[in-house]
């Protein structure tokens, strides 16, 4: 098998996972560290290695010279997205009972009211770029909130998790230097929530206790950059990503307009269609095991491609199509099995009041530059436009 350069994933992805799934399940890939990799494009393989055991999350199971992702210290890589039962049954078991629908239910009022701020700041001058203007500032908001951030200490989250995604190459230190100001910053909250809890999730989280068990100090330093790593950069995505298929689509945008209550179906479906996460976290082997007929020896990295799952034909019927009637039982977009998402019911209460706000307030939204400016961000991590300049 020739290996698929990244970048032909991030230039034209539909269209090449279409040819990939139709020439064979398993292929070998170069990611975007240059190292190689198994990607798994058809549903049902991916489903299957979503919820396998013997794909494990945990780094020690690698064999060198595999692409293995972000290279964090201990106090960043605690968290649940590399971590294996019996470890992440523990820690999510936990976490659980700080995460409850009742405290997304609480937020939707204060998310309403940030997306509406941000907007009459922006709403004179008839334009702006949708994602630096709105909807990257409204989740960082949202996690601040979310975790106990005071006002007088939030500073620039995205300039860091921005620097983690797709760092420039100018500026090689610059991730570096991004990890080092995260553990920096998370510490000393959680300082501080231990000396004085509030009522948020952090304060919860250090507070949460079961049989006498409590979250160690890096697992909570990895949790909250979790939160926000997670929370931030899909939630800015999934927002961009849904505001240019209406904008691609006249008639659905008026459908939208008309019908409110269609804005969980168009969020759940988008999320499938051009999701703002392509692949799943990356995984290893930890056995020599057989995929989609395909023997990928032990200590190997699989990715999952989710993107590939959610169009692949033999599962969701005119996959390509932007359908807000189709069944999309079984969609992939957030994960299957223990692993399945924990922000989920967050992201997605976000993700609609912010459109909610914007279609609201704007009775003519349009693209302010030619539809063939517009570029995605040049990584295969995320699926996400580097601008989104409107007019209204």
């Amino acid at each position: 098998m020739h290996p698929i350069d990244a970048h032909t994933l991030i230039d034209d992805p539909y269209g090449t996972y279409e040819k990939l799934r139709e020439s064979g399940p398993v292929h070998r890939v170069t990611g975007s560290d240059g190292r190689p990799a198994w990607l798994v494009t058809r549903y049902d393989d991916v489903r299957k290695g979503l919820a396998d055991p013997r794909l494990s999350l945990d780094k020690s199971t690698a064999r060198p010279g595999n692409y293995s992702g972000f290279s964090l210290p201990p106090a960043l890589d605690a968290n649940l997205l590399n971590m294996d039962p019996p470890d992440h049954t523990r820690v999510r078991r936990l976490v659980v009972k700080a995460f409850t629908p009742g405290r997304v239910h609480k937020l939707r009022t204060p998310v309403r009211k940030v997306a509406d701020a941000l907007l009459d700041a922006v709403e004179p001058a008839g334009g702006a770029d949708l994602l630096a203007a709105y909807a990257g500032p409204l989740p960082v908001i949202v996690i601040c909130d979310l975790l106990g951030v005071p006002q007088e200490d939030r500073v620039d989250f995205r300039a860091w998790t921005d620097a983690l995604i797709t760092p420039d190459p100018e500026r090689p230190h610059q991730a570096k230097e991004a990890v080092v100001s995260l553990m920096r910053f998370f510490t000393g909250l959680i300082a501080s929530k231990r000396a004085e809890p509030g009522d948020d999730l952090l304060s919860d989280l250090i507070a949460v206790r079961e049989a006498g068990d409590t979250l160690s100090e890096d697992e909570l330093t990895s949790l909250a950059f979790l939160i926000l790593f997670g929370g931030y950069e899909n939630v800015v995505h999934l927002i961009g990503n849904t505001v240019l298929a209406l904008l691609d689509r006249p008639e659905l945008l008026r459908s939208v307009r008309t019908n409110p209550d269609g804005l969980a179906a168009l969020v759940d479906e988008v999320s499938r269609w051009d999701g703002p996460v392509p692949l799943a976290i990356r995984r290893f082997t930890a056995q020599e095991m057989e995929i989609g007929g395909v023997l990928v020896p032990a200590g190997e990295t699989v990715l999952l491609s989710l993107a590939s799952a959610n169009r692949d034909p033999a599962h969701f019927a005119h996959p390509d199509r932007l359908d807000l009637d189709r069944d999309r039982s079984g969609n992939l977009a957030l994960g299957h099995g223990i692993h399945y998402c924990l922000g989920a019911a967050l992201g997605r209460m976000e993700t609609e009041t912010a459109l909610a706000a914007l279609l609201e307030r704007f009775e003519k939204l349009e693209l302010d530059v030619p539809r063939e400016a517009l570029r995605w961000r040049p990584t295969i991590r995320a699926r996400g436009l580097i601008s989104l300049p409107v007019r209204w």
